[in-house]
């Protein structure tokens, strides 16, 4: 799994960096989530909530990596545990999304500064293109008169009035993705674990997007596996962060006040 395999590379490759790293503090919103370690860098995410209530008693939880359970925890023991929640991977992610902030910093990536995906790619010239996710304001950005554009959504009210025509059920990807010239795939698909089987479907020569707040990766693994450019967030502001996040902050709050976009390029 890229996750998995990004945490390999990490232990590889940047050992030393990781190793005595601790969580100092992580806050979880509705919509997003962030964690601060104890380098001083800082992790975004999308938060990935458990299905149904889980208040029954038999299914409670009070070990590592629980409520009041976070902070000071060494980041080794969060990536190599084996439980599994909704909290667990939105926290996971954030964690490998702080760790690479600082390698990515160092400049051994080609990176695009204030730059968005959607702005270093060809609209004009009749592709396929397919959204993992309902980025509407990039369905307003793509010309309908020269691309066929679907969007492939487990929800289909997350589309904007008017961009219902695009939708497409989420499970139908093993057939759409391999006709795509383009395909963009939210970054919640590395939180929800899903990235692996939609990467798996794409066809060889397919311009591969993977952006959002949450895939703010180091790009090795992502690079690959057929992914070209990856729209990642760059913390500017991290005093601001944490109250943005518990005042149900979205990411659009986030790249208004306290972050900027980011691309990094596969060369």
């Amino acid at each position: 799994m890229i996750l998995d395999k990004t945490f390999d590379f990490l232990k590889t490759s940047h050992k030393s960096l990781i190793d005595e790293l601790t969580i100092d503090e992580f806050r979880c919103g509705t919509h997003m989530s962030a964690v601060k370690l104890s380098d001083n860098s800082y992790g975004v995410v999308s938060t990935l909530l458990d299905e149904g209530h889980q208040c029954v008693k038999g299914v409670r939880d009070f070990g590592d990596f629980t409520p009041a359970k976070i902070s000071g925890q060494p980041v080794l023991n969060l990536l190599e545990t084996k439980k599994s929640s909704g909290l667990i991977s939105t926290l996971k992610v954030a964690v490998l999304n702080a760790i690479s902030s600082t390698i990515i910093s160092k400049g051994e990536y080609k990176v695009i500064e204030n730059a968005d995906p959607i702005d270093m790619i060809d609209l004009n010239s009749n592709k396929n293109i397919t959204m993992v996710g309902a980025f509407n304001t990039y369905i307003r950005r793509i010309p309908a008169e020269t691309n066929n554009l679907q969007v492939l959504e487990l929800n289909e009210s997350a589309l904007a009035q008017g961009f219902e025509k695009y939708y497409v059920p989420a499970d139908e990807y093993k057939n759409v993705l391999p006709k795509s010239d383009i395909v963009i795939i939210t970054g919640l698909t590395l939180v929800n674990s899903t990235i692996d089987n939609l990467l798996n479907a794409i066809s060889p020569g397919t311009q591969v997007i993977v952006t959002g707040p949450s895939s703010s990766l180091v790009p090795d693994i992502l690079f690959q596996n057929k992914v070209n450019i990856i729209g990642s967030t760059r913390i500017v502001n991290p005093e601001l962060l944490f109250q943005l996040i518990s005042e149900m902050g979205k990411p659009f709050h986030i790249f208004k006040y306290c972050a900027q976009k980011i691309c990094i390029m596969n060369e």
